[in-house]
């Protein structure tokens, strides 16, 4: 009679084989049944997606940062050219670094609805106290993500809005200047805020959030799946359902479709780089992000004698108290009409929270001002995607708008030059006259205009040099001359 045990040996698969030497030296079946076998009251949900997308976006973000740092140098004289270069010439670099911003704000979205998620079913109840602080240090390091990596490609709308992102952290008592002049690495941005924030952005913030996601889902394989609002938080009594088909599928399809908007939107709406950080500018008016963009506008409500009050100690007792609701409501009722302190609590803050950030938007539209430069700093970004790669061109031996000049050839041309560094030109047309996010360039306007034209603006401003912010110019004849005959070598 033949060997059961020897045929079965035999007819088994290569794979199956294979799997069970893997077995043997890892316990992967071990782990895939903890894995998929996680019991869930009344069964699977699609309001339990949220926090499997979050893990996605987390690993999307990992994965597509790892690219972008291939190429990306953390100094203020290369970040931007390199940021450029990423956007305009390296392969699908543009497609990118647009999944890996518009990433950002998807994680913003999908943790708000997995925090309303959380606390409209109660799932906080029922020791999980410790998963649920675990989330709120996930949630602090998100946002922290988001406001390091803000700063990164050094453009205009990247170094004033964190300009004043450290300059609320300055307002802290005691600790909140050394604290500001840490992160900066001195009393002003540059290159050592830029390698500091880069090493937040890359190593610190990122080990941490690892360390937190493996605790958070250590503790939520401890506590087990809460399960919907009628269940009992200490004791359930549902029937259950194990997370593999059904909720995997849900989760895998949630994923599928947060894969595909991030690609279409990364795809027909890239996200834009502006002209590089000018830190003379005085006329950018910097707007954070959106989900930042409540708290900018609260700050200038209660700026002044409040700052402290309404900066500082208001939202920190917010944070606090959002923190301590598992250990003040701990209560068996968990469907949300039957707690209206948390839920109504709740409800308010994201109320508020969402008409200061309409509040902003509409003093931006209402104020004609402040509407016609962010509509050119908006210009002036799509500008700037338009224009070729620039690479970072060697520094001269005479930097000034002077060496862009044949000087040595003309010595009107020189003088004109001169008066070109000596004035505010440059901080508007850029050094070299080449055009920054506040006026255009000046290269070829010799060709446009003749020298009377020129001199005749010079003198006489349009309209449009008006608003644009261009101040009279105060010279004499010969002056003008020099500064015409300048304009047009500019070639």
């Amino acid at each position: 009679m033949p060997d059961t045990k020897s045929s079965a040996k035999t007819e088994k698969k290569p794979a199956s084989r294979w799997l069970d030497w893997l077995d043997s030296r890892t316990s992967i079946r071990l782990l895939l049944h903890e894995a998929l076998d996680e019991r869930i009251p009344g069964g699977a949900r699609w309001a339990y997606v949220f926090g499997s997308g979050l893990l996605y976006l987390f690993l999307s973000q990992a994965v597509t940062g790892v690219f972008l740092a291939l190429y990306y140098v953390p100094s203020s004289d290369h970040a931007h050219v390199t940021v450029s270069y990423i956007s305009k010439v390296v392969s699908s670099g543009l497609f990118l670094r647009s999944l890996h911003a518009y990433g950002a704000t998807a994680i913003i979205i999908v943790l708000f609805l997995h925090i309303s998620q959380t606390l409209l079913y109660g799932s906080y109840k029922g020791r999980r106290e410790l998963l649920w602080l675990s989330g709120c240090f996930l949630l602090a390091l998100m946002l922290g993500m988001a406001f390091t990596g803000y700063l990164l490609p050094w453009d205009q709308k990247a170094y004033f809005a964190s300009a004043v992102g450290t300059n609320i952290i300055g307002e802290v008592p005691v600790i909140g200047e050394p604290l500001q002049e840490l992160l900066r690495g001195g009393p002003q941005m540059g290159t050592l805020t830029l390698s500091r924030f880069f090493v937040f952005h890359v190593f610190v913030l990122p080990g941490l959030l690892m360390a937190f996601v493996a605790a958070h889902l250590f503790l939520f394989r401890k506590a087990g799946a809460a399960g919907p609002f009628k269940e009992d938080p200490f004791h359930p009594k549902l029937p259950t359902q194990k997370f593999y088909p059904r909720q995997l599928l849900m989760d895998m399809v949630a994923s599928l479709v947060i894969v595909l908007a991030l690609a279409l939107v990364a795809y027909f709406v890239p996200f834009r780089l502006g002209p590089e950080a000018n830190t003379s500018d005085t006329t950018y008016i910097p707007r954070p992000e959106w989900y930042y963009l409540p708290i900018f506008q609260w700050l200038k409500i209660v700026s002044g004698k409040w700052s402290l009050v309404g900066g500082i100690l208001l939202p920190g007792f917010l944070a606090l108290l959002f923190a301590s609701i598992p250990f003040f409501d701990r209560g068996r009722e968990r469907r949300p009409w039957r707690r209206p302190v948390v839920v109504g609590g709740f409800a308010i803050f994201v109320a508020c929270y969402s008409g200061l950030g309409a509040l902003s938007y509409h003093d931006d539209a209402h104020d004609p001002n402040v509407a016609r430069q962010l509509a050119r700093q908006r210009q002036a970004e799509i500008d700037y995607m338009r224009q070729p790669f620039r690479p970072l061109s060697a520094p001269s031996s005479a930097p000034g708008p002077a060496s862009a000049a044949p000087a040595n050839v003309d010595p009107l041309i020189a003088k004109g030059a001169a008066i070109y560094a000596a004035g505010p030109c440059g901080s508007c047309h850029g050094n070299r006259a080449e055009g920054t996010s506040k006026a255009p360039s000046l290269i070829g306007v010799g060709g446009t205009y003749s020298a009377d034209r020129l001199s005749f603006l010079l003198h006489h401003r349009t309209p449009n040099m008006i608003d644009g912010g261009m101040p009279p110019v105060n010279l004499d004849k010969s002056d003008t001359d020099a500064l015409v005959a300048y304009l047009r070598s500019l070639k």
